[in-house]
């Protein structure tokens, strides 16, 4: 069995979660150690807690890991010697490099960045300096793992000097059934009379996405409601729960578990909000977020910003309805006219996908473990892994 220790940036994230439930799916024992935001309680249990962090305080967050690196050999005193280390974020990549140091110093350790920070884009000294420890911190990394093409393509390739094989883990829906048949979604239109429901379910995050859909909501004058699930980032919003309470047509209903409760928030909605303006042009415009697979998965109708790689990922699939500009007015131009019969067609092209283009099922969880597991016994520059160059699909024969 893979021992595997993973080092998490914020314990109460639900993606932390889902990673321990694909690991341990795949056979791995997973121990997870990191910092928890605020008041936060985090999404596993047994978790080893190295202090309390803040939301967009960077400065605060690089003290916190300073400080966690000084008593993290007691933190770990019962901790079994792991066979990975997986490092969630960059910040955690240096107490990665400190754990292995604990342990002996020769476990292999996964990168796992799923977010390009914007600090890292800069051009200036702070962003030459935040590479230049990216490439210090990862220059032991085994493996790095990322979830968007783009992230590879504009970031890891051209611009990050960190050399390592990668990895592309999309952030597919899990699934941990017995193996038999997923049962296929069905169409749920409106009653007559009744509104259209717009889903913006995970990470809530992105103030520009929330005032828009606030503005379009009134203009429809109730055509289209506004639902709302996750976890808010409070610190990216004015004032998020005054906001929300104050629009006539949004709602919002608090977090929800992944992926117990994926059917049944989808099912309440026809189309689902794949737009993410935060650090817009950026990370925003490169990212395939989950809630692009979970909404697919589950029948609901993505909507996309035009010029993004979700619109391209949603267009190579012949599926989804874009928005060519972030205004309310083009938003209720594409939307203005949704019939039954138009929803229809658009949700069939949704279902006709199939499901094997947004789940990760057990299979595939064993594969990434046994992916993992080959690390242990290679060198990161082995026949068994590639060329820095090249990069591995998730679901892959070389998983």
């Amino acid at each position: 069995m893979l021992d595997v220790l993973y080092l998490a940036h914020d314990v109460a994230d639900p993606a932390i979660r889902r990673r321990t439930l694909t690991l341990e799916a795949g056979g791995a024992k997973v121990t997870v150690a990191g910092f928890r935001r605020g008041a936060d309680t985090p999404s596993a249990n047994g978790v080893i807690e190295l202090g309390i962090t803040r939301d967009g305080k960077f400065a605060q967050r690089i003290a916190a890991v300073g400080k966690a690196a000084m008593v993290l050999g007691g933190k770990l005193r019962g901790v079994g010697r792991p066979g990975i280390i997986i490092a969630r974020n960059l910040e955690m990549l240096a107490l990665a490099n400190r754990a292995n140091a604990i342990f002996g110093g020769d476990i292999p350790i996964v990168y796992e960045c799923l977010d390009i920070h914007r600090l890292l884009l800069r051009k200036d000294f702070a962003g030459r300096a935040l590479r230049a420890a990216e490439q210090y911190l990862g220059r032991n990394v085994s493996l790095l793992v990322t979830s968007s093409p783009a992230f590879i393509e504009n970031y890891f390739r051209p611009i990050s000097q960190l050399k390592a094989p990668t990895l592309l883990l999309e952030n597919m829906v899990i699934d941990l059934g017995d193996g038999t048949a997923i049962k296929p979604v069905l169409p749920r239109p409106p009653e007559p009379g009744a509104p259209w429901k717009i889903g913006w379910f995970g990470a809530l995050r992105c103030q520009k996405s929330l005032k828009l859909l606030a503005e379009f909501s009134r203009a429809m004058d109730g055509k289209f409601e506004i639902v709302l699930r996750g976890r808010p980032a409070y610190s990216e919003f004015d004032d998020f729960d005054g906001f929300v309470k104050n629009e006539p047509f949004m709602t919002f209903h608090g977090p929800y578990k992944n992926p117990e409760d994926l059917a049944a928030i989808y099912h309440e909605v026809h189309f689902s909000w794949g737009i993410d303006f935060f650090e817009e042009g950026l990370n925003s415009s490169w990212l395939l977020p989950n809630r692009l697979y979970e909404g697919c998965r589950y029948g609901a109708v993505p909507i996309a910003m035009r010029g993004t790689e979700t619109a391209r990922f949603l267009s190579a699939k012949h599926i989804g309805l874009f928005l060519d500009r972030a205004e309310s007015a083009v938003l209720a131009r594409l939307l203005a006219d949704m019939t039954p019969a138009r929803y229809l067609a658009e949700f069939d092209r949704v279902a006709g996908t199939g499901s094997e283009s947004w789940v990760f099922d057990k299979t595939d969880c064993q594969r990434l473990v046994n992916r993992l597991t080959a690390l242990r016994a290679n060198d990161a520059h082995s026949a068994m892994l590639q060329e820095p160059s090249q990069t591995q699909s998730n679901k892959g024969g070389l998983l």
